[in-house]
């Protein structure tokens, strides 16, 4: 970014209100001490988050239960995520006043960092340069071209002079600013809707191949915190029926994004019938694999148990505290389904996908 910034400053030329005010008013802000932090607008989020989902579900989400231990509270040991973990319990205690009693957190990184510790993602995927040739044909293509060219055109200097990376760094500069800082950045003009499209379809192809559905491993990485999901879910099930307390009511688990895609695409959500490959952008426009809908900022999934009489338990979702369909549960009932029905679904992950065999970097046959 700061290449750019430099060409901006020294190489372009034009009358234009918004170069020109990168060119005078316009200060570098971001600072390599700055990635992988929690910034102060995430803190807020994340307390809102906090504040909305006790609203949405105030039985479960309640001071008693807080002050009670009844709500749990796991991590990843990243400084973000801690730092999203403290920022969430902050809200609760602000919400209700509470400055007499803290409240502890785990740190659990083989399940919220269950990435890091799957051997053959890391070998076949994360470390292997090839398993990313769909995007870096994509980023060669015409495409991208075009985009990087129409920057140079803007800033009316030689087209050799910008990259894709400085393209990308002023896309996402851009929206930073707004995500951030709620101004209009001035780095946004070098971009229109097109351009706009062209660096979103380059992001979803890194995270399909990567994260996503590109390859098997990717979503099976996420076995061990699909499994720890559902044995919590199970334990209050028991309990439910038979009538005792749910000590642990709700158990609030913090990640990344590169957590909750693998376990997202697990479960089946945004499949396309068609892989996103670097010759699909045309016929790929409406995708349901897109990132920036399935990822956004404090990005969550909720699970939410419910117990409606005689038996009868019903198991709600919510993506970023909209409801969705569990895929393949498409029935009248689809929004909560019953239990039973949803644990039918997934009954061969629930009975397989194990972390430590599909992880294997050469796994022995079946």
């Amino acid at each position: 970014m700061q290449q750019l910034y430099n060409i901006v400053l020294h190489n372009a030329t034009g009358e234009e209100s918004w170069l020109r005010e990168i060119q005078s008013q316009w200060r570098m802000w971001y600072t390599e001490d700055m990635d992988g932090r929690l910034v102060q607008k995430g803190v807020e989020d994340l307390k809102h988050l906090a504040i909305r989902l006790s609203k949405l579900f105030p039985s479960l989400i309640s001071e008693e239960k807080l002050r009670g231990g009844f709500i749990k509270f796991i991590t990843s040991s990243k400084h973000r995520c801690v730092n999203s973990t403290l920022s969430f319990k902050a809200g609760l205690k602000e919400l209700w006043a509470i400055t007499d009693q803290d409240f502890d957190h785990a740190m659990n990184d083989s399940v919220m960092r269950f990435f890091d510790h799957c051997t053959r993602y890391v070998q076949e995927v994360d470390k292997n340069p090839s398993a990313l040739s769909e995007i870096n044909k994509f980023r060669q293509g015409p495409e991208m071209r075009k985009v990087t060219e129409k920057v140079a055109d803007r800033l009316r200097v030689q087209y050799s002079l910008i990259s894709q990376d400085m393209a990308d760094a002023a896309f996402y500069l851009c929206a930073y600013e707004f995500a951030i800082k709620a101004v209009n950045s001035p780095w946004c003009q070098l971009f229109d809707e097109d351009d706009a499209k062209v660096i979103e379809y380059a992001s979803d192809l890194r995270e399909y191949w990567k994260r996503g559905y590109g390859y098997d491993i990717n979503s099976k990485s996420s076995c061990i915190l699909f499994h720890d999901v559902f044995n919590r879910l199970n334990k209050a099930a028991i309990k439910e029926r038979s009538g005792q307390q749910v000590t642990e009511a709700v158990t609030v688990q913090v990640g990344h994004a590169d957590t909750l895609l693998p376990l997202l695409t697990l479960l089946g959500f945004f499949k396309d019938n068609d892989s996103l490959t670097s010759s699909t952008y045309t016929t790929q426009t409406q995708r349901s694999f897109r990132t920036s809908h399935m990822l956004p900022y404090a990005a969550n999934l909720v699970l939410v148990l419910y117990n409606c009489g005689a038996g009868d338990l019903r198991l709600q979702a919510l993506l970023n505290e909209k409801p969705v369909t569990f895929p393949g549960l498409t029935d009248q009932q689809a929004s909560m389904p019953r239990y039973e029905d949803v644990k039918e679904r997934y009954r061969e992950l629930l009975q397989g996908c194990d972390f430590e065999r599909e992880c294997q970097l050469f796994k022995n046959p079946a």
